[in-house]
């Protein structure tokens, strides 16, 4: 899931009208809050257990029996349906353009035993591509990280997630820069159609797309392509938006004056001072279209998630680990490539790189990759990477390494889980899975109203009457409480380690590049240390989402404790306050902004990887889907577990923001 964050300003913001503290009639808000789950756990202790709405094992409502019925009709009439044919003729294409890919890089296309290009001419040339867009430090890291995918044995499927990857982006960027500059250009009123379509997708946890677009595209390649576009064509089209319609308006008045057409003033103007933003989109992009191809592999998609998703089935973690690493690989390996490509074009556009030179280095880097091409061509030996057999030794020394450490530290990692589970994960579920259905849906609105404000009531009627309806109710419940959990335990690292960035500078140069590197793993790999450390557990899924959702909450709690006025720090310090008082009554009040928007953030991550725990035991929603894939007859509860994971994730997505938006945090776009 990814998001666009408006950088904090340097000064902390100014509460809303009503004041950031304080409401309702003066009183604090957290007293509201706090009166609200008292009530709450003494009316449950009395009817605890009592018409929870849970679901035997096997169990279906009508609601998820019409739309088990409803995959069955599409099935059964997909030949004299339109919609479907248009919909498996656009599935078989992208089938066709994936399979010419993978016959001419990484399949044998017989009668020829080989690709029509070898590993060496495909590594010459992607290493040439880094070269020509970023420079020679791309360059070989590019050359490194191909050749690492042919050294460990999975060159194949490596070339085909990328091959996946690149053919989503590029769907993406031809369907998501007409509605970008539509976006950087249009009206109000088509920029919030855009943006509350865009919420949805964003919102959404990955897994959710595999259904529905199984159902109309199929599996395989066709079913990867199409989910991973899906996911992949908001970021292009929300960033590139957001950089077209912030050139400068003193630049759009001055080409009006001159006379210049739209057409002329959106090619040389508008795109060109856009170009760095558009690139940082198309970096999300590509990044989140490897992140969707990865957990494709579940709906039969090619590539290295396919490896990971068998040996997480198998709870092999030594067999998961060499392909899990090589995914974050290649993922730093785009990340850097997108990145250093915007650096490398903006020096260019400034005059800072010799043309000239640029074009003869280029000419003579090419003749080496022209005989790398031949010889891939030709001979064996440059066509197919030979195995050295490197990873079976890997993974046998990563099952030994954690069988020692689980058994050298099964006491501590035994304890925590004890202790989280005893101390946040049993009550609350208790609490939220136990209640009543009517005594939780009405204390999550009464706190939807206190922490969000009559702004977050609207969305939260309508998520619970949605979850109500599909009758998952229970299972919504204990993923809320997994996600809750998780996020308890993502906002203390973040205060921690946040804190700590921002009032030491050593602290931060050493953390930073690592939650960079963090935010740019899949989530699907985030399961396998996890799942060797706790096994197929619900905590298995809560430290997961904790891992993964913990870069981005501590760096936004990092910046906005940066943010906060030195004059006011100074003020403190003049009164003679220790250094404690000086960060939980100076620095952390004053980026409360930043602090709600991390918790936001951490929200919808921690419950994207809950729903992906489904795959190693977290149960609820995420095993509803699951089971859903695994079973046909189970299609139609999978189908309504899943729209139930986006009720969820729209309701504490518009609390996080209506909070968000009372303690005048930046807006998530």
């Amino acid at each position: 899931m990814t998001a666009t964050l408006t950088p904090p300003a340097s000064a902390p913001p100014t509460p809303g009208p009503r004041g950031a503290r304080r409401a309702f009639d003066g009183i604090p808000r957290w007293a509201w809050a706090l009166g609200v789950v008292v009530l709450w756990v003494l009316v449950w202790a009395l009817t605890k257990g009592t018409h929870t709405l849970a679901l035997a094992g096997r169990e279906h409502t009508d609601v998820q029996t019409s739309l088990g019925g409803f995959r069955d009709d599409v099935l059964a009439g997909r030949d004299d349906n339109p919609v479907i044919q248009l919909t498996y003729d656009l599935g078989a294409w992208f089938t066709s353009v994936v399979d010419w890919f993978q016959r001419m890089l990484s399949i044998p296309d017989f009668p020829r035993p080989v690709p029509q290009v070898g590993w060496l001419g495909v590594t010459a040339v992607a290493a040439w591509v880094g070269l020509a867009i970023a420079g020679w430090r791309i360059a070989v890291l590019v050359a490194l990280s191909f050749v690492s995918f042919g050294a460990f044995g999975y060159w194949s499927d490596a070339v085909d997630l990328l091959i996946v990857t690149f053919v989503a982006v590029g769907v993406s960027v031809l369907i998501g820069m007409p509605l970008a500059v539509l976006v950087g250009t249009g009206n109000r009123a088509v920029n919030a159609v855009t943006n509350t379509v865009l919420d949805v997708f964003q919102t959404m946890p990955t897994f959710v797309y595999l259904l529905p677009i199984v159902l109309f595209f199929g599996i395989g390649a066709a079913g990867a392509v199409v989910c991973t576009l899906v996911y992949a064509l908001p970021p292009i089209i929300r960033i590139a938006g957001h950089g077209i319609r912030n050139v400068s308006t003193t630049t759009i008045e001055a080409t009006d004056s001159a006379g210049q057409t739209w057409w002329q003033r959106l090619t040389k103007v508008q795109l060109p001072m856009a170009r760095k933003t558009i690139v940082v989109g198309l970096n999300q992009t590509i990044m989140a279209a490897l992140s969707m191809a990865t957990i494709a592999s579940y709906v039969d998609g090619p590539g290295l998630g396919r490896p990971v998703l068998d040996a997480l089935v198998k709870n092999d973690v030594g067999g998961a680990f060499v392909p899990g690493a090589l995914i974050v690989v290649m993922a730093v390996m785009l990340d850097r490539s997108t990145t250093a490509a915007s650096e490398y074009s903006e020096t260019a556009a400034r005059g800072g790189v010799d043309l000239r030179r640029r074009r003869l280095l280029l000419a003579g880097a090419a003749v080496p990759v022209v005989v790398a091409l031949y010889l891939s061509r030709t001979y064996p030996w440059a066509a197919q990477f030979e195995d050295p057999g490197w990873t079976p030794k890997v993974a046998d020394g990563v099952d030994s390494f954690f069988t020692w450490f689980t058994d050298t530290f099964r006491g501590f990692t035994q304890g925590f889980k004890d202790l989280v589970s005893a101390a946040l994960l049993d009550p609350l579920q208790s609490l939220l899975a136990e209640s009543p259905w009517w005594l939780a849906a009405g204390a999550l609105l009464a706190l939807a109203v206190v922490v969000g404000g009559v702004r977050a009531l609207v969305p939260t009627v309508v998520c619970i009457g949605g979850l109500l309806y599909f009758g998952l109710w229970h299972d919504a419940m204990v993923t809320l409480n997994m996600t809750l959990v998780g996020t308890v335990l993502v906002m203390l690292l973040a205060v921690v380690l946040g804190v700590a960035m921002a009032r030491s500078r050593a602290v931060d140069l050493v953390l930073r590049p690592t939650l960079d590197a963090g935010q740019t793993i899949p989530p699907f790999v985030y399961l396998i240390p996890v799942l060797a450390l706790f096994g197929s557990t619900r905590f298995t899924a809560i430290v997961a989402g904790v891992v993964y959702a913990a870069p981005v909450a501590i760096k936004l709690v990092a910046d906005g404790v940066r943010a906060v006025s030195p004059s006011t720090i100074e003020a403190g310090r003049s009164t003679g306050s220790t250094r404690w008082q000086e960060i939980v009554k100076v620095q952390l009040p004053m980026a409360r902004p930043s602090l709600v928007l991390a918790a936001n953030q951490g929200l919808l991550y921690v419950l994207a990887m809950a729903v992906i725990g489904g795959l190693v035991g977290a149960g609820a929603l995420g095993y509803d889907v699951v089971l859903g894939f695994a079973r046909s007859e189970e299609w139609g509860k999978g189908a309504a577990a899943g729209i139930s994971i986006v009720l969820l994730g729209i309701m504490v997505d518009r609390i996080a923001r209506s909070a968000a938006h009372r303690s005048g945090a930046p807006a998530v776009r």
